[in-house]
């Protein structure tokens, strides 16, 4: 499946909404694999890839890292895990037009995401899908960093790319040992 981002004209009603600050985080464990999770079908079409990493919104008065934690929490159950970098800038994405309006509450283009690493400190038991009244992900698996891209719907492909390529450095084991 191929996908342009789309590339809005001056005058596109898109033009004229933010992106929504957004955290995103990538879930090293022990072997150097990449927490990935299917997400509930919600607004997404049967046929779109569903799955991809911890990302949510900042809320008002929230840093960024402070955000992760929470997200990350409520999407996974997870709480044991440490910081392995930062992601230096923030990424965004534009939705397709056909969804302008329709998510994200309808006031947003798309997301600018800041993003994080960490080292997954507990044991495949601790990963609860349902910590959260707001359920996110309906199954999850460790995978390849890379092989995550693909996965995920095509206009956040570009995003995750970059997130893949920042984070290759962490495929080395001087940092699973510990």
């Amino acid at each position: 499946m191929s996908y342009e981002a789309p590339s809005y004209a001056d005058d596109h009603p898109a033009q004229q909404l933010a992106y929504r600050p957004c955290v995103g985080a990538v879930i090293f464990n022990r072997d150097g694999l990449a927490f990935s999770g299917h997400r509930v079908q919600k607004d997404l079409p049967a046929d779109a890839p569903r799955w991809q990493w911890p990302q949510g919104g900042i809320d008002e008065g929230e840093t960024p890292i402070v955000a992760v934690h929470r997200e990350v929490y409520e999407e996974t159950g997870i709480g044991a895990i440490s910081l392995l970098y930062e992601l230096p800038g923030w990424l965004t994405y534009d939705l397709p037009e056909t969804l302008i309006g329709k998510v994200l509450k309808g006031n947003y283009r798309g997301q600018k995401q800041k993003w994080f690493a960490f080292r997954f400190e507990g044991v495949d038991d601790d990963v609860k899908l349902d910590a959260h009244s707001q359920i996110e992900f309906e199954s999850w698996r460790w995978r390849n960093l890379s092989d995550c891209i693909d996965l995920v719907v095509p206009f956040k492909r570009h995003v995750y790319q970059a997130v893949a390529t920042g984070f290759a450095h962490l495929s080395g084991r001087e940092w699973r040992s510990h």
